[in-house]
């Protein structure tokens, strides 16, 4: 039989409330780098219209990015997280810590779920190729043998890499699939001149497979099946680097 193990139901008895908030994972790294006292940041709690907004702000001793092989100073990770708050949607959710003495205890009932999302900046989007870049590096290298390898292969009229490349070549054409930080590259520079491609517009630009096309579109970009918009693709909230056509019209409206 397991063993039982008692739970402090203390936080019950205090009626805790607690936020579950998801945040980006390079904000929780900058969160390990702090001293053990040491302050994260700062949340601020106000109202505008009538509506409750809450932002995190980083602390500024966290904000430095120390990324293997990246020399530019510039690059930081973003100061402001605004939150974008959601209901608990009828659920019962709570939050337990486990102590060094093997004793569990329930710190408090879930009463609000939020997402911590960044302020998008030319920071932010160097931070995102950063990342796409690290993602993307290959899990083997290549190395300089010192001897001679004496391994005695049998010759071939064609190796299969150059069979399946040859039939690829024929099936999808002239075109070849470009490296794919390449095409990123070209993807982003794209983006930033219209929010809105379908998919035979951006293999113009690109001048990819439509399957290779495809599959880094649904990385970085959502497919639009229906409204004014419809069969056409658009990046992601966290890559875009302008505002949507809503947040514009909201901001005339204020002004």
């Amino acid at each position: 039989m397991s063993e039982k193990m008692e739970v402090d139901l203390s936080g019950v008895k205090q009626s805790k409330g607690v936020w579950l908030v998801k945040v980006p994972k390079y904000l929780s790294q900058q969160w390990d780098k702090a001293a053990e006292k040491g302050d994260v940041g700062k949340i601020t709690i106000g109202k505008k219209q009538g509506k409750t907004e809450v932002c995190f702000s980083l602390s500024d001793e966290l904000t430095a990015l120390d990324a293997v092989g990246e020399n530019d100073a510039s690059l930081q990770v973003p100061k402001d997280h605004p939150f974008t708050m959601h209901t608990v949607g009828g659920q019962t959710m709570a939050v337990f810590s486990h102590s060094d003495t093997d004793e569990i205890s329930l710190e408090g009932m879930v009463v609000h779920r939020a997402e911590c999302r960044p302020v998008v900046t030319d920071s932010y989007m160097k931070l995102k190729k950063l990342q796409i870049k690290e993602s993307v590096k290959p899990q083997r290298l290549s190395q300089q043998l010192e001897r001679a390898v004496t391994t005695i292969f049998k010759p071939v009229a064609n190796h299969d890499f150059n069979v399946e490349y040859e039939k690829k070549k024929k099936t999808e054409g002239k075109m070849v699939r470009a490296e794919r930080q390449l095409v990123l590259d070209m993807l982003f520079s794209a983006f930033e001149k219209h929010q809105y491609y379908n998919i035979k517009a951006l293999v113009d630009i690109t001048k990819q497979p439509v399957t290779y096309l495809k599959e880094i579109m649904r990385e970085i970009g959502t497919y639009n099946s229906k409204g004014a918009h419809k069969s056409t693709w658009e990046l992601k909230p966290e890559y875009r680097h302008y505002q949507s056509a809503e947040e514009e019209e909201e901001e005339m409206q204020t002004a």
